[in-house]
């Protein structure tokens, strides 16, 4: 079976791991993580890093740190995972969702104008699997002018870059994920970054229960634990160095993907950026079964025969408007995309041949259907 996504470990994460433990570490969140945090904020040219237990912390976090209260409107792209809203939510905030644009899979610019009120008091701006607005200049100088915090939920995006600067370092904070079919990978473990000491100085208390220093039990503050630990910590250390080399043979395999399903009619490629690295391989079905019946079973029906062939593919996340969140407004763009969009193979142990062999079977199922 190909998997639709695995994660990538070696033996340096195992040695690293090993040397950890002979060491006589006690686990739990110390010097490592400091220098997980140091080697992140390194990479992103970014003066401050806290690493914590995942990305929906992360979010949470940043939101905190930023002063988001109960009753305060975030604006959230509709086409997300839901953990962008979910970390809103655990603040007590109002989330608005905004609909998406077609080309880019991200936040319209022109409709999240449209949804700002005097109640919001930040925008979450996702970059779904390293795509980002054309127009992300322009997001972050309204939000300046408007005095909107702009959260990066770049999750998904580690590596890749936006007219040659990092995504996560444009807002006001950035959020990223390590959990497992992350370009890189701790099993679960996120990270916050900012360039506002102010932020990072309310983060270090908020993450450690609001104590206002690291061995104090005097607390300043309400918070949580979201604390990572060292151990892994030291597995990030060797997934951070490996970065560099997995950006590159990601967009080697879009590449391939790309240059062999162009021939495919009956499926349509979402444009990319040629800085951008694509954390997954993504495509929209051509699907003629919803003006027929209302829904959309042809993208369906290819992962099933794709299952059957012994090939993992998903299709994108649902909608938020049609889990349990605000359902009020125009999502015509995002229905439409989750309805067709799927996820194919894109782990960094695939092979060129593997891909090759995925675009065989794709092109099979539509031979067989005309």
């Amino acid at each position: 079976m190909i998997n639709q996504i695995e994660p990538s470990f070696g033996e340096e994460e195992k040695k690293a791991v090993n040397e950890y433990m002979n060491s006589g570490g006690w686990l739990t969140e110390f010097q490592k993580t400091r220098d997980f945090e140091a080697a992140i904020a390194k990479y992103l040219g970014i003066k401050h890093c806290s690493v914590v237990s995942n990305g929906t912390v992360a979010i949470t976090l940043a939101l905190a740190a930023a002063g988001i209260k109960k009753g305060d409107e975030i604006l959230c792209p509709d086409y997300t995972f839901v953990a962008s809203a979910t970390a809103g939510e655990m603040l007590g905030a109002k989330i608005t969702l905004v609909d998406i644009d077609r080309e880019t899979l991200c936040m319209d610019f022109n409709k999240m104008k449209e949804a700002v009120t005097k109640r919001t008091k930040a925008v979450i701006l996702v970059s779904m699997n390293g795509r980002y607005p054309k127009n992300i200049i322009d997001f972050v100088m309204f939000c300046k002018e408007k005095k909107i915090l702009l959260i990066e939920d770049a999750a998904q995006s580690l590596g890749s870059k936006a007219y040659g600067k990092f995504l996560g370092t444009y807002g006001d904070i950035g959020c990223f994920s390590f959990s497992m079919p992350k370009i890189i990978s701790t099993g679960q473990g996120g990270a916050v970054v900012t360039n506002n000491t102010k932020f990072y100085e309310r983060m270090k208390k908020i993450r450690n229960f609001g104590r206002d220093g690291e061995n104090s039990d005097h607390f300043v503050c309400k918070g949580w634990n979201f604390k990572t630990t060292d151990l892994q910590s030291v597995i990030g250390i060797e997934q951070l160095k490996k970065l560099d080399a997995r950006v590159k043979r990601k967009k080697e395999m879009a590449a391939l993907y790309r240059q062999i399903l162009s021939e495919v009619k009956s499926i349509e490629l979402i444009p990319i950026s040629d800085e951008t690295a694509i954390c997954s391989m993504d495509m929209l079905v051509k699907d003629f079964s919803i003006e027929r019946s209302g829904t959309s079973i042809e993208r369906d029906l290819l992962i099933a025969y794709l299952k059957r062939e012994g090939i993992g593919a998903r299709p994108f996340y649902p909608p938020l408007h049609k889990e349990p969140y605000n359902k009020n407004g125009d999502f015509s763009v995002t229905n439409e995309v989750c309805d067709r969009g799927l996820w194919l193979p894109s782990s960094l142990s695939l092979t060129d041949d593997q891909i090759r062999f995925i675009c065989s079977k794709i092109k099979e199922y539509y031979e067989r259907q005309e």
